[in-house]
């Protein structure tokens, strides 16, 4: 794993009422099927993924039913019930996540709260995620969730091949200056295209991947 502060594009996330909903929008929107991935105790969800590229991959994730009452929300804002009303009409990108391999001094140089790390694991797999006590998304889904790994080669390398690929990732926002600073302040800025919002483009995040229905774009909207 890549050591100090170096930031990198690690997943981006499609949260959906329930998982079968997510695949089902997943398969219509990219003509692909994400494997299962797998259970996450503590935060009370589950998932689906897939590799799109190097060291990155695309994840479906949803609150696990079997799961009951929670000590905490869920992570991505998945207990909010306003949040569950809209992904019930339609699933959606709604965060993006990048890694690290120094939570800590990453977090100490950023110019706004992230969250407090706190370790996280789903099979074998363990990590440390940057979380707000209230389990929000941060800055709307423009800003992203942080991770540090503790583990050999990034996950994605062992994730299924579908036939997706990343191509871009562009976030409209109706202040560009203020994103890119708060990014940039995390080493992210270099990651995405940062672009400002209007009328014709408005406020919305956007992924674009090779896939095998041809060029497609997931949208938060």
């Amino acid at each position: 794993m890549s050591s100090g502060t170096n930031t990198r594009l690690d997943h981006l996330v499609v949260a959906a009422h329930t998982l079968e909903q997510g695949l089902s929008y997943v398969k219509k929107q990219l003509g692909v099927t994400l494997p299962y991935g797998g259970e996450h105790p503590k935060m009370g969800t589950h998932n689906h993924l897939a590799r799109i590229g190097n060291d990155i991959f695309l994840e479906i994730i949803a609150i696990n039913p079997a799961v009951g009452h929670l000590e905490r929300p869920r992570w991505f804002n998945l207990d909010d019930r306003r949040m569950q009303q809209s992904l019930k009409e339609c699933p959606r990108l709604i965060s993006w996540v990048v890694n690290t391999g120094d939570l800590g001094s990453l977090l100490e140089g950023a110019h706004c709260s992230f969250g407090t790390p706190e370790p996280i694991s789903r099979g074998e797999l363990s990590w440390h995620f940057a979380l707000p006590a209230d389990g929000r998304i941060l800055g709307g889904g423009f800003l992203p969730y942080l991770i540090q790994w503790h583990v050999d080669s990034h996950p994605a390398g062992r994730m299924a091949e579908v036939g997706l690929r990343l191509k871009s990732l562009t976030l409209y926002h109706n202040n560009p200056m203020w994103l890119l600073g708060m990014l940039t302040s995390i080493g992210a800025d270099r990651l995405v295209e940062v672009k400002g919002a209007s009328g014709a483009e408005p406020q919305s995040i956007r992924a674009v991947f090779d896939t095998p229905l041809g060029e497609v774009e997931l949208s938060s909207l």
